[in-house]
């Protein structure tokens, strides 16, 4: 069991989350007066994730996509306050870390993402991606089996680029515009979550693999290690709340 301030306080520290200009606020976003002892983590602080959190007596929600953005209306609408309703009522504390969490060397889930495909090797890509090599090249259609393993759904994949991958640049959720980026830096192969039409003829012109595994499916990874690090430093208990989303 631990203090709300303390938990706040060593996932801030850790994920530096204040040296992100990010699209909503990181961190604590929905206060509670409780000690914290059982924490529920998912991708996104939709209201089922929250009725989830009541029926599992959860004390913190710990997301990636939090409850509040810069593209949504000012104000509380009423998708917003049916989510915020069952918080209030049962004293349950709400965080969110978003582009701090896709960028973490460590815990992130571009980082966690590489290695789960087998690339120990990596360094930073883009503003919170990585870029990461394999030992030994990886046939491309052994490459897409495994993104499909790690992600639990199969990917769209525009197989234009080699016969064997060296090196793979990833930026979870939605960065198919980081495209240019990977082919300017000579990588083999780009994994991202979403894709954009125009993107197949690009990535086939330029000789580069493009995989779209899903913005859930890139996202599951850092949350859920967050989950575990709370576990494993203060002992408090995490449950993991999967509510997948095809997009």
């Amino acid at each position: 069991m631990a203090t709300i301030d303390a938990i706040i306080g060593r996932l801030d520290e850790l994920l530096a989350s204040h040296s992100f200009e990010d699209l909503g606020p990181n961190g604590l976003q929905v206060p509670a007066q409780r000690d914290i002892r059982r924490v529920l983590t998912g991708v996104s602080a939709g209201r089922e994730l929250v009725e989830r959190a009541v029926a599992a007596e959860a004390d913190l929600i710990l997301v990636h996509h939090g409850l509040f953005w810069r593209f949504h209306p000012v104000g509380l609408t009423p998708v917003l306050a049916e989510r915020l309703r069952p918080l209030f009522k049962h004293d349950i504390a709400l965080a969110a870390y978003h582009l701090p969490l896709d960028a973490h060397p460590a815990l992130g889930n571009n980082a966690l993402l590489a290695e789960a495909l087998g690339a120990a090797d990596h360094v930073p890509f883009a503003e919170i991606g990585r870029g990461a090599t394999f030992d030994e090249p990886v046939p491309s259609a052994e490459l897409f089996a495994r993104v499909a393993r790690v992600t639990e759904r199969e990917p769209l994949v525009f197989d234009g680029g080699p016969p064997a991958v060296k090196r793979i640049a990833i930026v979870s959720g939605s960065a198919a515009g980081e495209l240019p980026r990977a082919v300017a830096e000579r990588y083999d192969a780009f994994l991202t979550g979403e894709p954009k039409e125009h993107v197949m003829a690009e990535a086939r012109e330029a000789g580069i693999h493009f995989i779209a595994a899903g913005h859930y499916a890139t996202e599951t990874f850092g949350v859920r290690a967050l989950g575990d690090l709370l576990a494993e430093e203060i002992g408090v208990e995490h449950l993991w709340c999967d509510i997948p989303n095809p997009v």
